[in-house]
């Protein structure tokens, strides 16, 4: 039987409250080393909806798998259609205060990398170079027959021109860039082969259900042998794929620090959460720490 991937987190312990001040996370800044891990909720605010947090999408959403993508024709239809109306506005976003704080720190050598679980790139937009896509970016394409990547913005162009007047009202847009349609409004989408070999195209990003390569996994564990703490932004931790990282880090000794509204499930592993919204926190840190961000003095 086919299992479904855990989507959902439900405390079973007392955990420790969340706090409002962020000292703890200025003085981890102040000295260096830090590896950030962020997740869908650094990017709400840049108007990308989150999964778990007050309204996430997975109230009214239940996000594409990958065993569901590959095994089913209709299923890639569906997931076409709304991806491709969704990529409008998700490839529309733009950083926030969120993710130009954390350029700032990388800026200034306060960083030794970014591993983020969000496919939307708006840390590379707001200038963060050493950044690890974790689960991957929905600004590629990849075949699953070849292994050919291409832009997504070329299979937006074939897409607009394979389904003219494809212009549907959504509900709403979710983390993994799908807009909520209705299968009448899917209707007979065209779904379209890869040009290299006629093989079936996937967004360059890790499907709930998929599992991260190895490789990748490895990667960030070296990043956080090498760090001296772990600060999470945005993430419930829900899933394994962050978490794991984070278990890794107290393990190793190293504090680990959360900014996230809700409580979450590395909370029981952290030396603080503050329970704050993002973009003010991390603007307040940069200033505490006397760093500009866009250029400018931070306030």
């Amino acid at each position: 039987m086919r299992m479904r991937p855990t989507l959902s987190w439900t405390p079973t312990e007392d955990l420790p409250a969340g706090t409002t001040d962020p000292e703890p996370v200025a003085a981890a800044l102040g000295t260096g080393g830090v590896l950030v891990l962020s997740g869908a909720g650094i990017s709400t605010e840049s108007g990308i909806p989150d999964y778990r947090g007050e309204g996430g999408s997975l109230s009214r959403h239940t996000p594409m798998t990958y065993q569901d993508f590959t095994a089913d024709a209709g299923a890639r239809r569906r997931y076409w259609a709304r991806s491709h109306l969704g990529w409008r506005t998700f490839g529309s976003a733009r950083p926030n205060a969120g993710h130009r704080a954390v350029a700032a720190f990388e800026r200034h050598g306060l960083l030794s990398a970014v591993i983020t679980q969000n496919v939307d790139g708006l840390h590379q937009a707001a200038g963060s170079e050493g950044v690890v896509e974790l689960h991957g970016s929905l600004a590629r394409v990849v075949c699953l027959s070849c292994g050919t990547r291409s832009p997504r913005r070329e299979l937006a162009r074939r897409l607009e021109e394979a389904n003219p007047g494809f212009e549907p009202v959504a509900a709403g847009i979710n983390p993994d860039g799908d807009a909520d349609l209705t299968d009448e409004q899917v209707g007979d989408f065209r779904v379209l082969p890869c040009t290299v070999c006629g093989g079936i195209l996937k967004p360059d990003v890790v499907f709930f259900g998929e599992a991260v390569p190895p490789q990748r996994v490895e990667h960030c564990r070296e990043l956080v042998r090498a760090a001296s703490s772990l600060l999470v932004l945005g993430s419930s931790l829900t899933v394994m794929s962050g978490l794991r990282f984070v278990r890794q880090a107290a393990e190793a000794g190293k504090p680990v620090l959360i900014v996230n509204r809700d409580p979450t499930r590395g909370d029981r592993h952290a030396l603080t959460r503050v329970a704050l919204p993002l973009g003010a926190t991390l603007t307040t840190v940069a200033g505490r720490l006397g760093l500009p961000v866009d250029g400018k003095a931070a306030a």
